[in-house]
């Protein structure tokens, strides 16, 4: 069973947002998304200082099996990349929620369109 940590957002395109106290978001896929992708080759990150609209593609993470658009979870700005992922893909398998994060957005609101732990569950169930 996939791990779906209480303290996180997420979409129902499968990535996960943790609003930090100063207001922004940190955004990577979940422990669902990333077993379904299987093993994690390449991830091509957006640049600092993209902007994004609720639902663009801003990233894409190739597997073994396929690449898959990574969405933006609100509109918002890039100020963040995870750099390590570059030369470490396979963090995004290893450790989704900790070491294996893509971006840190700067939201333009407030989050309203995500789902809590419970309401994640039940879609991926």
């Amino acid at each position: 069973m996939s791990e779906v940590p209480d303290n996180l957002s997420y979409t129902k395109d499968h990535e996960w947002m943790l609003v930090d106290d100063d207001g922004k978001i940190r955004v990577g896929i979940t422990d669902h998304a990333q077993d379904a992708l299987s093993d994690v080759v390449f991830v091509e990150l957006p640049e600092i200082g993209s902007k994004y609209s609720e639902g663009d593609a801003m990233a894409v993470a190739e597997s073994v099996k396929a690449a898959s658009d990574i969405y933006a979870p609100v509109s918002g700005e890039i100020v963040e990349v995870n750099d390590k992922l570059e030369e470490s893909p396979e963090l995004i398998n290893e450790s989704p929620y900790e070491f294996g994060w893509m971006v840190v957005m700067v939201p333009d609101k407030k989050l309203e369109n995500n789902l809590d732990s419970e309401s994640y569950r039940k879609l991926i169930d």
